[in-house]
């Protein structure tokens, strides 16, 4: 008898295969844990005789997530959400009872809020603002002509909702779940091992300035991710939370090397660009110790470990090879301090790697909750107000508008039509598409009801019981999350689909049977979703726009006047981390390679550059003992760089040029008297000037000549 033959040299043969079949078993996973939630949130709300279980399974189909981690974030920020909401919602109807323009200008004005703030709190915390506008709307909208019902009306509203998000977080953590804690310890490695294999490979010195801009793109990619992830995980796993801020503190020491260890390199390629090979080479052999401490195989497990105890090790060697080289460069003594420059650069970049790599062996090897206590850092988000303002003026108008409508017609529905230009006004509001959402959402919403139209009229009306509801209305309410696990090539619809479903089903208890109420339903709520369309058609959208990315820019460049002028505690670490946010929404919506990611690049770098110079030329006048009148220089320095990237032209560029050679000729003057004072000092006012002079920089078109003369205006 012949045997079956395996399948597995098929899909070897044809990889794709594999990769489909891989991803249709995760998408009916999903499907299956979302139609598993959806009817025991309707069950148990039946069970416990809540008013609509349709609002408990619109709060699953909006919780609902392949993964278990950002099931419970988004439900841990809508339940905060909708206690507000609801709060609110009580308040308003107590303040205007009898007043209804009032009641809606009011409602209106508290919906744009918080609208503006899922602009401005980006991930699930935007879901939070969301749910919190959303809430008061339902709550209060019903109880309109009946005030006294208000507080009832808010109970019930969040015992729903609440419910809702206690079944999705027990289904989703319970049954098959899918954990973000492989994928954020998969993500640490992979930059531990990217960065790394940079790093190691840089022994011939030089890195041509398009690579280095390349990695920043990566790196400043992989930190906000992480970062992301971390968030995330925090609310599926315990030990995940034991070890946040050792994953946080990770973060940000990876960042500051990236910072330190590009900023050696800048310093490489400007020595061998300007005819310095002597120069350049002897801070390349200087760096070779570093590069052998970085070259164990990959594979082997307990790398980190190793590659901190070389770099330790290898740290007390730097000194004093440092000093021989020093020798051989003494015929030119402006080359000999740009050496001295490097090599303070290549200590704190060993010191900060060896920081980073004993902490990722620490978190590698130890299993559990981690004893002792640790430095607590904060991953600090940068944001801008142009797009959350805009974003309240354009829902305040709409629920304005929509409420006037509602008026002057007495239209019965009206208030079904604010409630979905209340959801989607919050949820499209950080869409750089808005319009292309809505109309695919508006389509999903369409299909939803027409498919919900056939199950409430046609199969319904024959059935009987818990279990032929699940039967007539599983086929069709599975396409919904079906189609949300293809949300990159069909973004919209699977969500659009599942909220008209689950919304006009409008699952009551006991079944409420009402064509003329479903078509009425319908129309309100596709007319709310159009308002909400034609806002954005009136109001467009500031996210991802050249306008926006310019206003950016410049709180990017602002950053450094930040690092020369805020307070030292834990600046370090807000600098890399604000500035890697703020470059990761900037650079989002550009084109991969193009001339204006070139330039943002370019940016990002002089300001990582500069930003942490200042901040450690600003810790060495605080902490040494350096006589006032070289302080009150090395302040001029500093306050003139950050005058220059706050609005760069050649005028300042001169002021900040000459300010910081100023800097460097009158502590060299005061060197030999206070050599361990003034060395550390020297060195970063030597980076400042590399980074002023550097013609490869975003700084090169303001750089005057010393044949030039700028006049100031």
């Amino acid at each position: 008898m012949s045997a079956v033959p395996s399948p597995l040299p098929i899909l070897r043969r044809v990889p794709w295969l594999g990769e489909f079949l891989t991803t249709e078993r995760q998408a009916w996973i999903f499907v299956f844990k979302c139609l598993l939630a959806f009817y025991i949130a309707a069950w148990l709300s039946m069970l416990f005789q809540l008013e609509q279980p349709s609002t408990t399974m619109i709060t699953v189909s909006i919780v609902m997530h392949p993964h278990s981690g950002m099931v419970l974030a988004k439900s841990f920020y809508r339940a905060i959400g909708t206690c507000a909401g609801s709060l609110c919602g009580v308040l308003l109807m107590a303040a205007f009872p009898q007043e209804r323009e009032l009641f809606l200008l009011s409602l209106s004005l508290w919906v744009g809020l918080c609208a503006g703030g899922a602009v401005l709190y980006r991930n699930f915390m935007s879901y939070g603002f969301v749910l919190a506008g959303y809430t008061a709307a339902i709550v209060a909208l019903p109880a309109i002509s009946h005030p006294n019902a208000v507080f009832d009306s808010a109970m019930l509203r969040v015992s729903e909702v609440l419910l809702g998000i206690i079944v999705a977080g027990l289904i989703s953590d319970v049954v098959l779940p899918e954990r973000l804690r492989q994928l954020l310890r998969r993500s640490a490695r992979e930059l531990y091992v990217h960065f790394m294999g940079f790093a190691s490979g840089s022994l011939g010195g030089a890195i041509p300035r398009k690579q280095m801009e390349q990695a920043h793109l990566h790196f400043v990619r992989a930190s906000v991710q992480l970062e992301d992830l971390r968030a995330s995980v925090i609310f599926e796993d315990p030990e995940a939370r034991a070890r946040s801020s050792r994953m946080q503190l990770l973060n940000v020491r990876f960042m500051a090397a990236a910072t330190s260890f590009q900023s050696l390199h800048h310093l490489i390629n400007r020595l061998q660009r300007n005819n310095h090979p002597n120069t350049a080479g002897a801070l390349i052999r200087l760096y070779a110790p570093v590069g052998q401490a970085l070259q164990p195989p990959l594979a082997d497990p307990a790398r980190p470990r190793l590659v901190a105890s070389r770099l330790e090790a290898c740290e007390p060697t730097l000194q004093p090879l440092a000093a021989k080289l020093r020798d051989e460069l003494r015929q030119d003594p402006e080359l000999l301090l740009e050496f001295d420059s490097g090599a303070a650069l290549l200590y704190r970049f060993v010191s900060e790697l060896r920081d980073f790599t004993a902490l990722e062996a620490t978190l590698r090897e130890t299993q559990g909750v981690l004893g002792g206590t640790v430095e607590r850092v904060d991953f600090k988000r940068a944001n801008d107000f142009a797009a959350p303002l805009i974003a309240v003026v354009r829902t305040f108008l709409t629920m304005l508008t929509l409420s006037v409508f509602w008026i002057k017609t007495s239209w019965p529905y009206g208030p079904n039509a604010m409630l979905l230009a209340t959801i989607f006004s919050g949820l499209l509001a950080t869409s750089p598409a808005p319009l292309a959402s809505t109309a695919n959402t508006w389509i999903g919403y369409a299909i939803g009801m027409t498919a919900c139209y056939v199950v409430v009229f046609w199969l319904m009306p024959g059935s009987d019981g818990f279990l032929m509801f699940i039967l007539v209305t599983a086929p069709l309410l599975s396409i919904g999350p079906y189609l949300t696990t293809r949300n990159t090539t069909l973004p919209g619809i699977g969500a659009g689909y599942t909220l008209g479903f689950v919304y006009i089903l409008a699952l009551k208890n006991p079944m409420v049977y009402s064509p003329e109420h479903f078509f009425n339903d319908a129309i309100a709520s596709l007319f709310g979703l159009m308002m909400s369309g034609a806002a954005f058609m009136v109001i467009p959208t500031v996210i991802g726009t050249q306008w926006l990315r310019q206003r950016q820019l410049v709180q990017l460049r602002r950053q450094v006047s930040i690092a020369a002028t805020a307070p030292l505690q834990g600046l370090v670490y807000r600098f890399e981390s604000g500035n890697r946010d703020l470059f990761h929404q900037i650079v989002q919506f550009t084109k991969a390679d193009s001339l204006e990611q070139r330039s943002l690049l370019a940016w990002a770098l002089a300001v990582h550059d500069s930003g942490r110079a200042l901040i450690e030329l600003r810790q060495d006048m605080q902490h040494a003992e350096l006589p006032p009148p070289l302080l009150d220089t090395m302040q001029r320095a500093v306050e003139s760089l950050g005058r220059l990237y706050d609005a760069p032209d050649r005028t300042r560029w001169q002021e900040a040029d000459r300010a910081v050679d100023h800097a460097i000729t009158l502590t060299r003057q005061t060197l030999p008297q206070a050599r361990a004072s003034c060395q550390p000092a020297l060195a970063h006012l030597l980076q400042l000037r590399t980074a002023l002079r550097d013609d490869e920089s975003a700084i090169a078109p303001y750089i005057v000549k010393a044949t030039e003369t700028v006049h100031a205006p």
